[in-house]
């Protein structure tokens, strides 16, 4: 594990995306016990203040403290993105096992199942949940965790049943190893580096897709601090306070970008092809 931690450190994205969730994770940790002011504590004497002591970023509309808003909106980020994890990695590996080591007519099925549903985009599956259920966190979470592991599953899939006819898993079989035995010992080690780049980019798409909700009011609840909904609430003043509109839309685009980042330094440093290809472009060539 070391050795592949050290490999994703040493490449330039891997390394931003490490630095910027670990600050995104501290920061919600440290939200539960403190933030600056209380998130939804407003104060009309104090509203639209600039960056300055005690408002390091100002204040909104109703006097809030932006930077207390985020700091409290940064648990809401963390929340979504590894439930919508944890959802995808369930789905995900249901269905890419039952896809890749179940009789041919469920593999079948399966496979079109999937085509079928990687046919809606994740965003419009949360909003016809939404309207029938309510907007709510766990609609996001349950919505881009199902599309986006039917994603992980058509990417694993093939995976698994290309390691499943390796020669050591026949020699496992042999030895008298089930299914599930082989499954959770040889198959699922050997597509890891597949499936943690798609979790990571699940995760970044959880974040994006929990902002935009939020945004258009299929997310988060009035009460909850939300960085979709803060956005949504400041971009009227857009023209008048365009200062405060930066921090909430900054703070979504550099967690994707992290994220997304994240999951390129993951594939660089987990999938050894990827390295022997990278060590033959950085050997000198020997001149006659």
């Amino acid at each position: 594990m070391s050795d592949w931690f050290g490999r994703l450190w040493r490449s330039g994205t891997g390394r931003f995306g490490v630095i910027v969730i670990a600050v995104v994770g501290v920061t919600a940790l440290v939200s539960l016990f403190w933030t600056p002011f209380d998130p939804q504590d407003s104060d009309l004497r104090s509203r639209w203040a600039t960056p300055s002591w005690p408002h390091l970023l100002g204040t909104d509309d109703t006097g809030r403290d932006i930077l207390s808003l985020l700091m409290a909106g940064a648990r809401t980020t963390v929340f979504v993105s590894i439930g919508a994890g944890l959802v995808a990695t369930v789905v995900g590996i249901a269905l890419a096992a039952l896809g890749a080591l179940t009789a041919r007519w469920l593999r079948e099925t399966v496979a079109v199942l999937i085509d079928i549903l990687i046919a809606f985009p994740v965003l419009l599956i949360a909003m016809m949940i939404s309207s029938v259920w309510g907007g709510s966190l766990w609609v996001v979470i349950w919505s881009v965790g199902i599309g986006f592991g039917v994603n992980i599953a058509r990417v694993t899939r093939p995976e698994l049943r290309r390691v499943q006819q390796s020669d050591f898993i026949l020699a496992a079989r042999a030895s008298g190893l089930t299914a599930g035995q082989s499954l959770a010992r040889h198959l699922l080690p050997n597509v890891a580096p597949v499936f943690i780049v798609q979790l990571s980019w699940s995760m970044a798409v959880a974040v994006l897709a929990e902002a935009g909700l939020s945004y258009l009011g299929f997310g988060a609840s009035v009460v909850e601090p939300s960085w979709g909904l803060l956005l949504s609430d400041l971009q009227r003043y857009i023209g008048v306070h365009p200062l405060s509109v930066i921090w909430p839309g900054l703070a979504i685009t550099v967690t994707v970008l992290a994220l997304n980042l994240l999951g390129d330094g993951l594939r660089e440093a987990t999938d050894p092809t990827l390295r022997h290809r990278a060590a033959e472009t950085h050997t000198p060539a020997v001149v006659a």
